[in-house]
């Protein structure tokens, strides 16, 4: 699997994100994933499937060091209590005395992001989070995340796809060696029939889909979570990695406009 380095750390360039991989069946495309090869695993409380991401994992037999497992803390348990306890009942039922990385899934305003954070670095200290950052942030919370509060951000999860711009973010990135996690990859299925992608894709006999994630692990800073739910959704994804773009497709897909944004709740911040 191929990797990024990011603050010295190794993290694999593509990740089987899990958003509704429920029950048996989730369970099983989990082990299916690990089974191929994935070694980079997202997953979150609010998804309500750590457990099942436990259970592939232990059934997998794959050595802990050779896996890099994300969490996200649901924005209705970011005071510090709460939040203490529920990252103690995740890494429970992830049968793991530790995750890789521990996320704020979504900012909350109603709660003091200081606090949150202080609460996640001592989670830090303890041993129970590797590294801990952010997801859903726009650049003027991640900046005050990270440079009036001085938390020890690894990473900012976020939309992030050919019709979805984040450039401002990328430089930010660029200049403080943090991850960009690409979550949405592929536009939730809107990429599947684009005309510059499926043009693109028949140069190098392969998909839209593929020629998309490309672009995104091409980029220095970033790695994606596509969602698959079919082994054979899984294997195409892995096959992103078998190729190079050329520049001139890399900034084909570049220019494209960059306004879609599939996932925004109510709650969502005001994006920048």
């Amino acid at each position: 699997m191929n990797t990024k380095l990011i603050q010295g750390v190794e993290v694999p360039e593509l990740g089987l994100g899990t958003y509704k991989l429920i029950g048996n069946q989730g369970e099983q495309t989990i082990k299916n994933a690990l089974r191929l090869g994935y070694r980079h695993i997202d997953t979150a409380q609010e998804y309500r499937n750590e457990a099942e991401v436990g259970r592939a994992i232990k059934a997998s037999h794959i050595s802990r060091d050779q896996l890099f497992v994300t969490t996200k803390v649901e924005r209705s348990l970011l005071e510090p209590e709460k939040l203490m306890l529920s990252v103690e009942a995740s890494l429970l039922k992830l049968q793991m005395e530790y995750v890789d990385l521990l996320l704020i899934h979504w900012p909350n305003p109603q709660i003091p992001l200081n606090e949150s954070l202080e609460s996640m670095q001592i989670l830090k200290e303890q041993g129970k989070a590797v590294h801990i950052g952010v997801s859903n942030f726009p650049m003027k919370l991640l900046r005050q995340a990270m440079e009036d509060f001085s938390a020890p951000i690894f990473c900012n999860q976020v939309e992030y796809h050919a019709l979805l711009g984040q450039f401002d973010l990328l430089d930010y990135a660029s200049e403080h060696d943090l991850l960009v996690t690409a979550y949405s990859p592929l536009a939730q299925g809107r990429l599947v029939s684009h005309p510059v992608l499926n043009e693109i894709a028949k140069k190098y006999d392969k998909t839209a889909s593929q020629v998309a994630l490309k672009w995104l692990i091409e980029q220095e800073q970033v790695v994606a979570i596509p969602k698959a739910t079919s082994e054979q959704h899984l294997i195409e994804n892995l096959d992103a990695l078998s190729f190079d773009l050329e520049d001139e497709d890399f900034y084909a897909i570049d220019d494209l406009e960059k306004t879609t944004r599939v996932v925004n709740p109510d709650f969502a911040p005001d994006w920048d």
